[in-house]
């Protein structure tokens, strides 16, 4: 499809293993027609190894581009064939995971953020995957990686992967990554955001384009990373944990479109649709209740009756009377009182105003290329 026909990714929802799967991203598309969404990462040797069953783990509506998948894995064999297998299902970019500080992911093999630590790896990776498609390429990386986190060691990384490979897109998550065994959860908590990092890269590399991650949670906050320069902003797990307030307001608030007086309910009514048409598609009772239901208990984050909801779809799944989405609502939406299903969008919610504070005041030094590097590594890959 090409990404270049859709809106610039100045907001992105990030990809998040178990979250943002495509029952996720229906319900966020239905409220946000512009947001980009990134697919669940996917290892390459899963895609190669599961080709007589590809459309449960690639295949998507229509409805959900502009979309990008990402992809994880250590072996360049098998991140040509993944992502060959993956042009037929027209996806707009496809992403390679050098951040996830998983002990599932990192820890095996040199795989996620431990490809930080190998920048001429990364470069032949992402030559063999544009080598391999037609849609534009990115890395979605940390700022560092334990004791490796000095700016000019991300400049190094950063210099190499798009001096070695048409890779002219870089997502920055603003923390490093400790890999010495605490958990994602910590990873992306414990090691302090450096957004000075990202705004510095945006200096040094004015011929990339970089997307900022991290500790971002509201839209008012991605458009203050906007107004200081940022290229795009991803969000996480509030676009997920806050699904409404946060992806409602990215249509008119970001992209300056006028508001469609979407409200809770007509979501639901939409997703309903979509949910009974592929209940139990991929055999085995799969895709079942809970998961079609996952993604939308963050839709009441915060309103009246949104703990008795949670509670009664509880309830709810247990019961063998419930086999449609819409018997599902039918037994758990009296939770929620009329007046938030069919309230408009609120108001704009405020976000930090000190979240970029001074933060071209704390700009490391310059990077000074290291060309001499750059050729080495050219002349062994050609090699």
């Amino acid at each position: 499809m090409g990404g270049q026909q859709y809106r610039p990714p100045l907001f992105s929802v990030a990809p998040m293993m178990e979250w943002t799967d495509t029952h996720y991203r229906t319900v966020a598309r239905i409220i946000s027609k512009h947001a980009w969404l990134y697919t669940e990462m996917l290892a390459a040797e899963t895609i190669v190894y599961q080709q007589e069953n590809l459309d449960r783990f690639l295949a998507f509506p229509s409805e959900q581009h502009p979309i990008v998948l990402q992809i994880g894995g250590n072996n360049l064999d098998n991140i040509a064939k993944a992502t060959q297998l993956a042009n037929a299902y027209g996806y707009d970019e496809i992403n390679l995971n050098c951040g996830c500080p998983s002990a599932k992911v990192a820890g095996h093999g040199c795989f996620g953020v431990r490809l930080m630590l190998d920048p001429k790896f990364v470069g032949e990776a992402m030559s063999v995957i544009a080598a391999n498609t037609d849609v534009p390429v990115s890395v979605k990386c940390r700022i560092g990686v334990d004791d490796h986190d000095s700016y000019n060691e991300l400049c190094d990384f950063i210099y190499k992967v798009s001096s070695l490979s048409p890779t002219k897109h870089f997502v920055i998550h603003s923390r490093k990554a400790l890999l010495n065994g605490i958990s994602p959860a910590d990873n992306r908590r414990i090691p302090p955001l450096k957004y000075e990092y990202y705004y510095a890269l945006l200096r040094d590399f004015p011929d990339l384009r970089f997307t900022i991650n991290g500790g971002i949670d509201c839209v008012d906050e991605v458009n203050a990373a906007l107004r200081e320069g940022a290229h795009g902003v991803m969000v996480g797990r509030a676009a997920f944990n806050n699904l409404w307030s946060t992806l409602a307001h990215v249509d008119s608030a970001v992209y300056g479109v006028p508001n469609s007086g979407l409200t809770r309910r007509k979501v639901l009514e939409q997703y309903q649709v979509y949910g009974d048409a592929v209940l139990g598609t991929y055999g085995n009772n799969r895709p079942n209740i809970r998961e079609l239901i996952k993604p939308l208990f963050g839709l009441f984050y915060c309103e009246p009756g949104n703990n008795l909801w949670k509670r009664r779809a509880d309830a709810a799944f247990l019961m063998k009377n419930i086999t449609t989405v819409k018997s599902f609502f039918e037994e758990t939406l009296v939770a929620i009182p009329d007046a938030v299903l069919d309230s408009p969008v609120a108001e704009l919610p405020s976000g930090r105003k000190d979240l970029f504070a001074n933060v071209r005041g704390l700009l490391p030094p310059p990077y000074e290329t290291r060309a001499e590097e750059v050729v080495l590594y050219a002349a062994q890959y050609k090699a």
